[in-house]
Formats: structure tokens, sequence, C-alpha cells
């Protein structure tokens, strides 16, 4: 039989299970603006009924409910939805940050205008066309030592801006890194508090939310990926490698050092493994550093270097209004100071290796002509050694194409005497010295006898830097050869201090036979204007002007590859976002229609359990003896 205060126990569980809706309800209407907030609803269940299957069981028809309880409060989430979100997200933390760098380079390079380096250079070179018309003039050489000042100045600002963007991505990597470990940590802290809760039965629906905003905040940084095959461990992992597992997680570390200009490395703390990423900002940063920002710096320092060096080699050979000659123009800096190039490359104190910038041939070479040779010439390269071959039917113009458009780390070209000039470039690995020859070898006898660079052909005579005294393996007599630059030439590239002295000494013409140029000789300076539009320029890149068409159309191609994706990225995410907020999203008038709906119920329950109480009184007040 029935307890008679059975009415009472219903209503108050009706009362209770609305109470806690209603509360559920303002907890996600004062919520609403919560970053990463899901809302949340109250899933009501049948109290269990009076008279379970038994044998004690009363024989009375039917079970007799018992009302409703709150069964639990659950939140709104789609987990399909939520795994989308994560992988999208590193492509639009990759682009994002990689366009906002890439509008600072933009910006530095300053293209077309005239205050831009190549605006500089252009009045470079037409001081040095006003020079030769007027060589025995005193203003055109003031005109020429002060353009050549705002052409360096230019060169510095350039060189100091990209220097600054790569600095800035260094302190960016770091300060992400630290970012990266803080959240990973508190994951792995939320993953244990949740598996507690959890354990006791309990649904954290608050603490699943503050998780899952961090993990999508971690998907912006790095690409990863989350698994939760067990309730109790949720994992995430990147590239393979797991990152979060439960309660346990790694950190990144970071090794300074690795390359010739101390930049940090990524790894993993725990073993020293380097950490790559293939999306995320820190993937954008990393890149952006080693690989676009340092490509434009050393396309920079190419500019310089060989600018400098083609400048100065006519310059060197004329004469001033003063009768000096032998004069540099720019001031050349060399990484060492023994003559032959030799340097101490592990520290034990002895020379280990040979530094060599350029190698001129001792022979005079027809562009035109044929060689009428066979072999194959090895150059030192990116990823190994590159292989040249050369035949008997190419001229001397075929074989200096085929060594600049090989691919290997070393240029050819014929100087202003008609010698084969070879020439390092940056290096494209961090570790190795830029503008650095490598290696030269030969099986004929091209740069043997014919261009009279290397004393013998074969290994035994080839020119490596890998030990001292390398320049021993180089043809003597007239051979020409320069020592390895300090690095980053564009950033200490100067005027001679000697011409800024004297600007008599600057060198308009050639003199013959041992004797000073004729004042009215403006051969040199002729030279040296030619240099604008002439082939000198190292590599694939004929002259000066294709440089800058180069670099003006990287860098915008850059630009427009990043805008697009990250609109793309952007637009990706805006309507999985939108997915995401139709579903977890907190609507007010919908939570207002909840909160009228409980009302009502915890209303209708609390007269049920007044209609209850009346019935109690006169049963227990109003039936006496």
């Amino acid at each position: 039989m029935q307890s008679t205060f059975t009415g009472i126990e219903i209503g108050k569980r009706s009362v209770v299970a609305h109470q806690q809706a209603m509360a559920t309800t303002g907890h996600n209407l004062s919520n609403a603006s919560t970053e990463g907030y899901s809302r949340q609803r109250v899933e009501f269940s049948p109290f269990e009924p009076i008279y379970l299957p038994g044998l004690n069981r009363e024989e009375t028809p039917g079970q007799i409910g018992q009302g409703t309880v709150v069964e639990r409060i659950e939140r709104l989430r789609d987990g399909l939805l939520e795994k989308r979100i994560v992988s999208q997200a590193n492509g639009e933390g990759f682009w994002d940050t990689r366009d906002k760098y890439v509008l600072m380079l933009e910006r530095i390079y300053n293209e077309p205008a005239d205050v831009s380096v190549r605006g500089r250079m252009d009045a470079f070179w037409d001081s040095w066309q006003e020079l030769s018309l007027h060589p025995a003039d005193a203003a055109p050489r003031r005109a020429v030592l002060e353009r050549g000042k705002t052409l360096v100045d230019a060169i510095h600002e350039r060189f100091k801006g990209l220097s600054g963007i790569r600095d800035m991505l260094e302190q960016d990597i770091q300060g992400t890194v630290a970012q990266v470990n803080d959240i990973t940590t508190r994951i792995a802290g939320l993953n244990e508090e949740i598996q507690k809760i959890r354990a006791q039965g309990d649904n954290p629906n608050d603490l699943y939310d503050r998780r899952d905003l961090l993990v999508e905040k971690l998907a912006g940084m790095i690409n990863i990926e989350t698994d939760q095959r067990d309730p109790d461990e949720f994992i995430v992992h990147t590239n393979g490698n797991v990152l979060v597992q439960g309660r346990v997680h790694r950190d990144f570390g970071l090794e300074s050092g690795i390359d010739t200009e101390g930049f940090s490395r990524i790894t993993w703390k725990e073993s020293g493994e380097e950490a790559r990423f293939s999306g995320g900002s820190l993937a954008a940063m990393v890149e952006l550093r080693d690989r676009d920002v340092r490509s434009e710096i050393q396309s920079l320092d190419s500019l310089a270097m060989n600018f400098t060096d083609l400048v100065n080699d006519a310059h060197r050979a004329g004469t001033g209004l003063n009768g000096r000659t032998g004069m540099d123009f720019f001031v050349e800096r060399p990484f060492v100071t023994n003559v032959a190039g030799n340097y101490d490359r592990n520290g034990d104190g002895q020379y280990d290796s040979t530094y060599v910038f350029r190698i001129s041939g001792a022979n005079k070479l027809e562009e035109r002509a044929q060689i009428g040779l066979e072999g194959r010439m090895t150059f030192s390269g990116a990823d190994g050694n590159v292989e040249v071959p050369y035949y008997p039917t190419d001229t001397v113009a075929d074989v200096v194409a085929r060594i600049n458009n090989a691919g290997s780390e070393v240029v050819a070209r014929l100087d202003r005497e008609g010698r084969l000039s070879l020439k390092g470039t940056p290096s494209s690995d961090p570790a190795r010295p830029d503008f650095v020859i490598r290696h030269v070898e030969d099986s004929g006898r091209f740069l043997e006898g014919y261009a009279g660079v290397l004393a013998q052909r074969g290994p035994d005579g080839a020119f490596d830097w890998a030990r001292a005294d390398g320049v021993l393996s180089l043809t003597g007599g007239s051979l020409d050869y320069a020592v390895a630059p300090v690095a980053h030439p564009s950033g200490w590239i100067e005027v001679n201090p000697a011409l800024v002295k004297d600007p008599m000494t600057i060198a308009a013409g050639y003199g013959e036979n041992g004797k000073p140029a004729h004042p009215g000789n403006g051969e040199a300076a002729l030279e040296i204007a030619s240099i604008r539009n002439s082939p000198v320029m190292v590599g694939r890149l004929d002259t000066f002007d294709d440089y800058f068409a180069d670099a003006v159309a990287r860098v915008g191609l850059m630009g427009e590859q990043s805008n697009r994706a990250l609109e793309s990225q952007n637009l990706i995410m805006k309507e999985l976002r939108d997915m995401r907020e139709s579903v977890s999203g907190v609507n007010i008038d919908e939570e207002l229609s909840q909160m009228i709906k409980y009302q009502h119920g915890y209303a209708a329950a609390a007269r049920f359990v007044s209609t209850v109480n009346d019935m109690l009184d006169t049963i227990i007040n109003r039936m006496g003896v």
C-alpha cells in the first residue's frame, strides 16, 4: 500500500527538478558572452516506480509512478564538428601569421619609390655616367660620392628592416613555445579534474568547455589532432607524437645557436629531438624566419657583395684626378685575416678550413670560342656536390651558363679581363657560412689548362674548403682570389673613407703602359656605369635590374598568396563556427522560453504539493473520533 505522504514526495521531486532546470537556464543566460561556453540542458527522467517485479510485489494493477528527477545536465556539443574546427584552425593560424609578416616585408621594399634601393642605385649609375662625360671635373666626383653614400644608407635600412623582422619572429617563436607549453599543462590539469569528477558520476560540463577552448587555441598555434577512445583518457598529438595523454603532457624546448647567427630550434624537451610542425602560427613563424626572411637577407647580401666586388674591380684599375690608383670604391671586410683564407672552424687552435669567396682563372677567354674539351666539373651544392658536364662543341658562354643553371652554390662569369671568375653564393644550410666556395673539381682540362683555375685535374687537384691552404690547389701566376667576407655585407658595406676624405681619388679613367690616366679619360667611369645593364649578376639573374624585378615580384606574390589563402581559411572557419554556434551557442530568446516553461512546471509542482497538503490536513485534523 502506498504511503499517505507519497504525493508530498512526488511534488518535492518535481519542485527540485524544475528548480535545477531554472538554475541551469540562468547559468546559460549569464554565460551568453563567455568565450567557448556551450549551452546546457537538463534532462528529466521518471523516478523509479513502486512495485518493481519481485516475490514481495503487492497485488495491484500497474506500476505507480513517483515523479521526476534530473538524470543529468548535458552540454550541447557536436563532437565531429569540433574535430573539423580543430583540424582547420592550424591553417587559419598559419596564414594569419604569415600574412601579417609578409605585409611588413612589402612595406620594407617600398618599390618603386625613388627612396628605395632601386631608386638610389639608378641615381648612383647616373652619377658615374655623368662623370664619364666630365672626367676632369670635381663636381661629378662629389655627386658620385654622395649618391654612393645614399645608396649605402638605403641598403643598410633594408637590411635593418629585414633583420628586425627576423628578430621579431625569433621573439614570437620563443613566446609561442612558452604559450604552447602553458596550454598543454593546463589541458593535462583539466584532464585530471575531469577524470575525478566523472568518477563520481557527474558531468563536468564547464571543465569540458574550458578544455575545448584551450584545444582550439592550441590548434591555432600548432597542427594537432585529438583522440578519446577511452572516455577517461583525452589525447592530443601532433605529427604522430603524443603531446597530452590524460594528465601527462610533454613540453617543447628551445635550443639556441643551431646556426651561424644563433637562432633557436624547437625541440622536444625530454629527448632533445627537433620538433617539426606542418601548420599553425608556430610553423608559419619558423618558415618565415628560416626560409623566407633569411632568403631575402641572403638575396640582399648577394646584391651588396657582388655589387661591391664589381665596382671595386673596375675602380681599382682606374686612376683618380690626383694620380692615385689601386683604390677600392667600397670597403671590403674579409671574414678571416689570413691572406690564404685559412680558418680554424672547430676551434682547436689549428687551421682546418679555407674560406674563399671568389676564384679567378689565370687565362683570358673568348666568350664565343669553342672549348674543344670534354669533361665533368663538380661544385658544392645545397644537398651534396653537383656535376656540370661540358663538351667539345660548347662555347665558353655555354659552359658559364651551364654552371649558373646547375643549381650549385658556385656561380661563374667572365670578368673585365675575360678571365673565368667563380664565386660562392649564400648557403642553403644555416650551419654553413655564406659566400664560401666549398668544392671545385674537374675531371677534364677546362678548369685546369684552359681557364687556369685549378693546378691539376681530378680529385687530387680539387679545391676543397675542408682543409687548410686549399688555395695551393689553385693555379699560381696571375691567379686572383678573394677571401670570404664578414657575414651580411648589406649591413656593413661602406664607401671607402679615403675617397670621402679626398674625392679627387675617385677614378674616372684607365692609364696605359704604367702611366696615369689622362684627365679627360672617362673609361673607368663609363665601365662602372655600364655595370647597370651588363650581364654581371650571378646565377640565373643577368643584371641588377633583373634582381630588383625578381625581388619585387617575389615579395608581391608572397603577399598575394598569403592574403588569398587567409581569406579562404577565414571563410571556412566562419562557416564552421557559425554551425557550432547554431548547436552550442546560447540563444537568449530560446533560454527565456525555457525559463517560462520551467517556471510553469515549478508553479504546477508547488500547487500539487499545496493540494496534497490540504488533503493531509483534512485526514489528520478533520477526521476525528
